[in-house]
């Protein structure tokens, strides 16, 4: 009964998720997503309190700033106003526990910060903000993705599936940017995983194994919310928030 007790007040208490990035009301993502969190919250019965968090306000004290936070999402819309302050915010969620989301831009930043600090690789870097990278991480797409609707397949046995429930999914794009082929072998080190890959076998969602909740995605599940659906992936984050609190 206690348990029960416990948990529901939990699921009572506001929920604050830090979004990261640098909010233009033009970008059709930073419209969606705290419409997406609303949505999720209301089907889980529970309260959130979404706050911007501009990336150069976290080039320094990024913990301290982040602490007060039950969660991270790092939004679209990159190249950000400070590249470090993001790598700062990923990093604070893979090495907290709190459960962390990242789509397009997020998926290509928590690619970078993982590859520089954890496997050690400083030079890894994104070739839009950086053209002359020594290591371009993340390079430019063969099939450019704005606005592009895609299947992705889940990865047996990965949260992403379990969380879709789903051998195939269908997700919407806005990005230019992904993965370098030539560098994922880095990603065989079996802590981050490619948890889903498109029709071609490009990699489009990774996940941190060990971790509440670390999922990166390179489609935009945030576009749903401007049809008034809930989004499985959102929802699983919002709970995961709760869940941490």
């Amino acid at each position: 009964m206690r348990r029960l007790l416990f948990l529901s007040n939990k699921m009572k208490a506001t929920i604050r998720i830090a979004l990261i990035g640098d909010y233009n009301p033009t970008v059709k993502a930073h419209v969606a997503i705290p419409k997406a969190l609303e949505l999720a919250a209301s089907y889980l019965s529970g309260k959130i309190e979404p706050v911007w968090v501009a990336t150069p306000l976290l080039d320094k004290n990024a913990e301290k700033q982040l602490s007060a936070f039950d969660a991270v999402w790092c939004v679209p819309n990159s190249p950000y106003a400070s590249m470090d302050g993001a790598l700062r915010a990923i990093r604070f969620a893979r090495e907290s526990g709190r459960p962390f989301l990242g789509t397009c831009g997020g998926f290509q930043h928590a690619l970078i910060e993982y590859a520089r600090n954890v496997l050690g690789l400083s030079e890894a870097d994104h070739a839009e903000s950086n053209p002359d990278a020594a290591m371009p991480l993340v390079s430019r797409l063969t099939c450019p993705l704005p606005g592009a609707r895609g299947h992705i397949l889940p990865k047996a046995g990965s949260q992403l599936s379990a969380i879709y429930g789903k051998t195939e999914i269908v997700e919407n794009y806005n990005c230019n940017f992904g993965l370098n082929p030539r560098f994922e072998s880095l990603l065989n080190d079996g802590k981050m995983i490619v948890s889903g890959r498109d029709e071609k076998g490009e990699v489009r969602a990774v996940e941190l194994n060990g971790h509440r909740f670390f999922i990166a995605t390179l489609f935009q599940p945030e576009q749903s919310a401007l049809t008034g659906a809930a989004h499985p992936l959102i929802c699983a984050f919002v709970r995961a928030a709760m869940e941490s609190r």
